[in-house]
C-alpha cells in the first residue's frame, strides 16, 4: 500500500490511465470500421519513423523519435488505403502488407542502428515493448492534451461520426465529408498509438487499442454507451495494470496492463447479458425447449 503515496507510482498511473482511456475510446472506431488490424499496422509502421529519426538526427529525446514515427505512421495509413483503392486487395489484406513490410524494414534499422556506437544508450529497444517507468509528468500532460482535443473533436462531430460509421455510403448522400471524417479519425488513432509507445510498445500497443473496445461491445449496441465503458475499461486496466506492477517486481507495465484488459474482454465474451456466450447458449436451450412442445 505505501506505493500508492509514492509521486512517481501515480504519474505512471494516470500516464497509462489516460492512455487507456483514450484508446478505448478511439479503438472503438476502429473496431467498429472493421479496421481490426489498423492498430497493428500503424504501430509497426511506427517502428522504422523512430530509428530513422534517431539515425537522421542523433537526437534521443521522445519528441524528436515519436514525430518520425507519426510521420511513419501516417505514411503506412495512407499506403494501405492506396492499395485498397487501386487494386482488388481487401483492407486487412492491405493492412498485413503494411504491417509486415514497415515492421521488418524497422528491425533491419534497428539492428543497424544498435551496431553503430552509443546507439544503444539511444534507448531504441524499449519501444518495442515499452517502458512505463520512463513515463514523466510531461508526458502526462502532454496525453492529457491531447485527450481534451480529442474528445471535442469527437463532439463536434458527433452526428456525422455516427452515421459514418452505419453507412458510409448513406452519409454521402447526405453531403457529409466522408473523407475528412475517415482522415480525422485515422489520425487521431495514428496519435494515440504514437503516444502509447512509449509505454506498451509496438508490439502490444495495438492490443490496448482493440481491447476496451472489443469488451464493450459486447456490453451495449449505444455507440456513446460503448465509448464510455470502452474508456472506463482501458483507464482501469491502466492503473490497476500500473499498481501490480509497481507492487511485484520484475513485473512489466506494458504487458501486465495488456493482460489484464484481455482478462475483462475473456470475461465480457462469457457473460455479457445479450451478446455473451453463455447468454446465446441459455437463449438458444430455451428455443430448443420451445420447439420441442
Amino acid at each position: 500500500m505505501e506505493v500508492l503515496f509514492e509521486r512517481t507510482f501515480w504519474i505512471i498511473a494516470l500516464g497509462t490511465g489516460l492512455l487507456g482511456a483514450t484508446s478505448g475510446i478511439l479503438g472503438s472506431f476502429a473496431v467498429l470500421r472493421n479496421q481490426s488490424l489498423l492498430g497493428d499496422a500503424i504501430s509497426h509502421a511506427a517502428l522504422p519513423g523512430i530509428v530513422l529519426a534517431y539515425l537522421l538526427t542523433g537526437e534521443k529525446s521522445s519528441f524528436v523519435l515519436l514525430s518520425g514515427a507519426i510521420v511513419c505512421g501516417i505514411l503506412g495509413s495512407y499506403f494501405v488505403n492506396d492499395i485498397v483503392k487501386n487494386s482488388r486487395l481487401k483492407t486487412d489484406t492491405a493492412l498485413g502488407i503494411i504491417l509486415s513490410v514497415f515492421f521488418g524494414i524497422g528491425m533491419m534499422l534497428l539492428t543497424y542502428a544498435q551496431s553503430l556506437d552509443d546507439a544503444n544508450q539511444a534507448g531504441l529497444d524499449k519501444y518495442l515493448f515499452g517502458q512505463a517507468s520512463t513515463l514523466m509528468q510531461k508526458d502526462v500532460l502532454l496525453m492529457l492534451g491531447f485527450l481534451i482535443p480529442s474528445l471535442l473533436l469527437v463532439f463536434t462531430f458527433w452526428k456525422e461520426i455516427k452515421i459514418f460509421l452505419f453507412d458510409a455510403e448513406y452519409a454521402q448522400t447526405l453531403d457529409i465529408p466522408v473523407r475528412k471524417i475517415n482522415l480525422m479519425l485515422t489520425l487521431l488513432i495514428v496519435i494515440i498509438i504514437v503516444m502509447g509507445l512509449q509505454t506498451v510498445g509496438v508490439v502490444l500497443m495495438s492490443s490496448l487499442l482493440l481491447a476496451p473496445a472489443a469488451a464493450a461491445r459486447q456490453w451495449t449496441n449505444s455507440l456513446s454507451k460503448m465509448l464510455g465503458i470502452a474508456a472506463i475499461i482501458g483507464a482501469f486496466s491502466g492503473v490497476f495494470g500500473s499498481y501490480i506492477s509497481a507492487t511485484e517486481s520484475n513485473l512489466p507495465t506494458g504487458p501486465v496492463v495488456v493482460l489484464i484488459v484481455s482478462v475483462i474482454v475473456f470475461i465480457s465474451l462469457l457473460f455479457a447479458p445479450q451478446r455473451g456466450l453463455i447468454a446465446k447458449y441459455l437463449a438458444n436451450k430455451e428455443k430448443q425447449k420451445q420447439y420441442t412442445k
